[in-house]
């Protein structure tokens, strides 16, 4: 079951995220984040109780934004499971564009020792639930007859955020390959995220579907 946040509890944990991001968790104190969100010390602690149980907040707040997406998509009856796909894709792009600060601190928070257990259950419990309405929309493809039986559905969900990971990360090198650098940001940004998108629709479309 997801957790409910409410409108202060959000605006905390989206002031930790930034600074988070910007200054490390270490570099970030929890009177910068108190400040940053117009709160007392005392509120946060009475909301999350820790520094490192508002990381945790951050990471179920992101994550189970993705997984309020899949359970919507999984109850549109008129939209096709192919569709349903390029929406999950949609989202993803979309929300990693939008949320960059985050994006930065899972990428450090995966490189660490991950001495956080609280953390690492809330990534896996997260993910996992994810991974299974990503498993149900396979399967519901696969009854229709739309997709391929026996699909590696850890591999192409890695294949997903590893791909939009690396691109992310390496969207200056791919303006610079693509003598791109005068291109003012917003419409690089606007171009890079549909050259994205398309890239990966279809990629999937020749993973999940029998078509040539």
């Amino acid at each position: 079951m997801l957790h409910q946040y409410n409108e202060k509890q959000v605006q905390i944990i989206i002031v930790a995220e930034r600074l988070f991001a910007e200054h490390g968790f270490n570099g970030a104190s929890v009177r910068d984040i108190a400040h940053g969100a117009s709160v007392n010390i005392a509120m946060i602690s009475y909301y999350f109780g820790s520094k490192e149980k508002l990381l945790e907040a951050i990471f179920a707040y992101r994550i189970g934004t993705t997984t309020i997406q899949l359970e919507h998509l999984l109850a549109q009856k008129e939209i096709s499971t192919l569709n349903k796909i390029y929406i999950m894709i949609d989202h993803y792009i979309e929300k990693m564009q939008n949320n960059t600060h985050f994006f930065k601190i899972m990428l450090s928070e995966q490189i660490k020792d991950q001495e956080n257990k609280g953390l690492i259950e809330i990534i896996f419990n997260s993910k996992k639930k994810n991974f299974d309405l990503i498993s149900a929309l396979i399967a519901e493809g696969q009854k229709t007859g739309q997709f391929k039986k026996h699909i590696d559905i850890s591999l192409l969900v890695s294949t997903l955020v590893g791909a939009t990971n690396q691109m992310y990360i390496g969207q200056q090198y791919y303006k610079r390959l693509n003598q791109l650098e005068d291109m003012p940001d917003d419409k690089f940004q606007a171009l890079f995220k549909k050259r994205m998108k398309l890239y990966l629709k279809n990629m999937f479309n020749a993973i999940l579907t029998y078509e040539l």
